[in-house]
C-alpha cells in the first residue's frame, strides 16, 4: 500500500479499512460466512462445518495478531477490548441480546452488510434500525442504561493491568505470551481439521483464512499506519478510528457512526473513519462477486410479521453490539485475537443467545403445527 502515503494518516486508515473489508464482503459473499448459520447448523442439524471455518478465522486472527504484538507493530493495551474495567454484566447481558437479535434478524451485521451487497431489501431495514439502534446506545437514551446500570462501578470489576489471558497468567514476556497464543490457535487447528469433510471444504477453509488475516491487516492498518503525529497537538495518537485506539473489523459500532456521519455531514469533525470506511467496503465487495457470478437478486419481505421480527432483530443487535463492545466479527473474532476475557465471555454469551432462541422458535414452529 504504498501508493497511500500521498495522503493524511486518517484517510490511509479509512482506504486500508476500505480495501480489507471489501475483501471481506467479497469472499463471504462467495462462500456464505456466516456466524448465524454456523450456530443453526450445529443446534438444529449437528454440522459443525461452518462453525470450523468461524473457528479457523478466530485462529488465524489468534496467531497473526500475537504475532504483531510480538514483533512490536502493535500494542495490545491500546485497544477497547483490553481495558483493566471488566464490565461482565455488560459483557453477558449484551452477548445474550446480540445473539437473539442475530437470529431474529436472520443473520448478524457482517452478514447484513454481506446480503445488502448482493440485493437482499431486508437487509437495507436492518441496516437502518441497526445503525440508530447503535446509535442511541452509543450517545443517546439506550446509553443510560448502558452507562450506569450495566456498566455500574457496583457491577464492573477492576483488574491489575489489562484483562488478557497471558496477563492474568502473569505471561508479562512476549515471548511467553506468543507461545500460550500460538498453543491455543494450535489446540482449534487441531479440533478445526481433524473433520474430513471440513479439509475437503475449499470455501470453508477459504473464507476463515481470509477473515482471520481480514482483522491481522485490520490491526496493522490501524496501529502500524494510523499511529502518528496529529497535526494540532503533535502529540503521538492513534488516527482515523473512532476509538482513537487501535481497531480492527468490527460491525455495530461503525454502523452507528455511520448514522452519526451522515447526520452531520457538514460538521468537519465528523471523518471517515476506518470503522465507516470498514462498513461500506464489505458492501461494495458483496456487490461486486454478486455482479461478477450474476448472483445479485432482489429479495424483500414475506409478510409484515417477517418485517416486524427483523426490525425487532436489528434493534436489539445494535444495543446488544454496542453494550457487549462487538459483534460476533468484532468479539468474536477481533477481540478474541487479542485473548481479552471479556472476548471469550461475549462470544459465548451470542452463541447461547442465538442458540436458545433457535430452540425456541423451532419448539414455537411445531407446536404451531
Amino acid at each position: 500500500m504504498e501508493w497511500l502515503h500521498g495522503l493524511a494518516i486518517e484517510r490511509q486508515v479509512a482506504v486500508g479499512g476500505f480495501i480489507l473489508a471489501m475483501i471481506f464482503g467479497y469472499v463471504g459473499n462467495k462462500t456464505h460466512f456466516c456466524t448465524m448459520g454456523a450456530v443453526s447448523d450445529v443446534v438444529n442439524i449437528g454440522d459443525w462445518n461452518r462453525m470450523r471455518a468461524w473457528l479457523l478465522a478466530i485462529a488465524v486472527a489468534i496467531i497473526g495478531t500475537n504475532v504483531l504484538v510480538f514483533l512490536g507493530l502493535l500494542d495490545v493495551t491500546k485497544t477497547i477490548y483490553t481495558t483493566a474495567n471488566f464490565y461482565w454484566l455488560a459483557a453477558i447481558v449484551g452477548g445474550l441480546t446480540f445473539g437473539v437479535g442475530m437470529t431474529l434478524a436472520g443473520g448478524c451485521a457482517q452478514r447484513t452488510l454481506v446480503r445488502l451487497g448482493a440485493g437482499n431489501l431486508k437487509s437495507v431495514v436492518v441496516f437502518l434500525f441497526l445503525g440508530y439502534s447503535a446509535l442511541v446506545t452509543l450517545r443517546g437514551i439506550f446509553g443510560w442504561f448502558r452507562l450506569y446500570v450495566l456498566q455500574a462501578p457496583a457491577v464492573t470489576v477492576h483488574l491489575d493491568g489489562i484483562q488478557t489471558l497471558p496477563n492474568l497468567l502473569h505471561l508479562v514476556d512476549k515471548g511467553a505470551a506468543l507461545g500460550l497464543a500460538l498453543a491455543i490457535a494450535a489446540g482449534l487447528l487441531v479440533f478445526i481439521f481433524s473433520s474430513r469433510d471440513f479439509r475437503k471444504n475449499f470455501d470453508g477453509v477459504l473464507s476463515g483464512i481470509v477473515v482471520g488475516l481480514v482483522v491481522v491487516g485490520g490491526w496493522y492498518v490501524t496501529s502500524k499506519i494510523g499511529f502518528g503525529e496529529d497535526p494540532d497537538t503533535l502529540e503521538m495518537v492513534y488516527q482515523g478510528t473512532n476509538s482513537h485506539l487501535a481497531e480492527s473489523m468490527s460491525f455495530v459500532a461503525p454502523l452507528g457512526y455511520t448514522m452519526d456521519l451522515w447526520s452531520y455531514w457538514t460538521d468537519s469533525a465528523t471523518i471517515v473513519t476506518f470503522g465507516i470506511s470498514s462498513v461500506f467496503g464489505v458492501v461494495i465487495g458483496s456487490l461486486l462477486h454478486a455482479v461478477i457470478h450474476r448472483t445479485f437478486r432482489w429479495e424483500s419481505f414475506n409478510s409484515p410479521q417477517d418485517m416486524v421480527r427483523h426490525i425487532m432483530g436489528a434493534g436489539l443487535m445494535g444495543f446488544g453490539g454496542v453494550t457487549a463492545l462487538g459483534c460476533t466479527i468484532g468479539q468474536g473474532v477481533t477481540g478474541v485475537s487479542t485473548l481479552s476475557i471479556m472476548s471469550v465471555v461475549v462470544l459465548a454469551s451470542i452463541i447461547a443467545g442465538a442458540a436458545t432462541t433457535m430452540k425456541i422458535q423451532y419448539a414455537l414452529m411445531l407446536r404451531g403445527a
